[in-house]
């Protein structure tokens, strides 16, 4: 039979261990949330730091598309004027030439003619 006696020291003894389980536990807990501190505190730096070069990185990004856009609408522009140069030598020849401007006209209709004419023959055999 168990008397009060022999149970005392393994009830100490489960006391004990279930106090140390309790200490580990809020050991554990403690470093847990210093680490999680830490590393909160890290996250923050980092994102104070990263901010600074996101908003370099999106000014060149604009700076880049607007250089872009604006190189684009040069090139355009410049090839609108090439465009109406070219009208104009071809309307100031005709005025000038237009004998000539007729025969040079029949000449290449001709040829263009004769191109198409062969190409549908060709593909007419295959």
């Amino acid at each position: 039979m168990l008397t009060p006696s022999s149970l005392t020291p393994s009830h100490n003894l489960a006391d004990q261990a279930a106090q140390s389980a309790d200490n580990a536990i809020r050991s554990t807990q403690r470093v847990t949330n210093d680490a999680l501190d830490g590393l909160a505190g890290t996250v923050q730096g980092i994102r104070h730091q990263a901010a600074p070069m996101l908003d370099h990185a999106s000014e060149r990004a604009s700076a880049l598309a607007q250089r872009g856009l604006d190189g684009v609408r040069d090139a355009s522009h410049h090839l609108q004027e090439r465009f109406q140069s070219a009208s104009n030598g071809t309307v100031n020849y005709i005025k000038e030439e237009p004998v000539k401007s007729i025969l040079i006209a029949a000449a290449t209709g001709a040829a263009l003619m004769a191109m198409i004419s062969l190409v549908s023959h060709s593909r007419g055999r295959n």
